[in-house]
């Protein structure tokens, strides 16, 4: 018997998500629904991964939205949901290369927001 995939929102993805025009979200909520199927077929544009100390966070692109999450026993935790001109300003304001997920991770600045210390 399989477990049901459970998809777990964290408190700034939630208003993320809810600040987003309705047909957005609802967009944004269809194509995250592949997600389990992404992770068994393993490399994926939409998909990377990003590490801190050990753990991964992985990042699924949807449409103009980034939406960043963790592998758990049963689904994912969801940390953030970003605009792609968002994470833009971020990473132009941290000086750091435009789509770099490699830099991404190094950035202690990306971990703090990600973690909810920085909107």
């Amino acid at each position: 018997m399989t477990h049901p995939f459970q998809i777990v929102f964290s408190k700034a993805s939630l208003g993320e998500l809810a600040a987003l025009p309705k047909d957005i979200q609802l967009q944004v909520l269809a194509e995250f629904e592949v997600l389990p199927r992404e992770l068994k077929e393993g490399a994926s544009e939409k998909l990377g991964t990003l590490e801190r100390e050990g753990q991964k966070l992985r990042r699924f692109r949807c449409r103009d939205y980034r939406i960043y999450f963790a592998l758990t026993t049963d689904g994912v935790q969801v940390y953030r949901i970003l605009h792609k001109n968002t994470l833009a300003d971020f990473l132009f304001r941290s000086n750091l290369p435009l789509a770099e997920d490699e830099e991404l991770q190094k950035s202690p600045a990306f971990w703090r927001m990600i973690d909810g210390r920085e909107n």
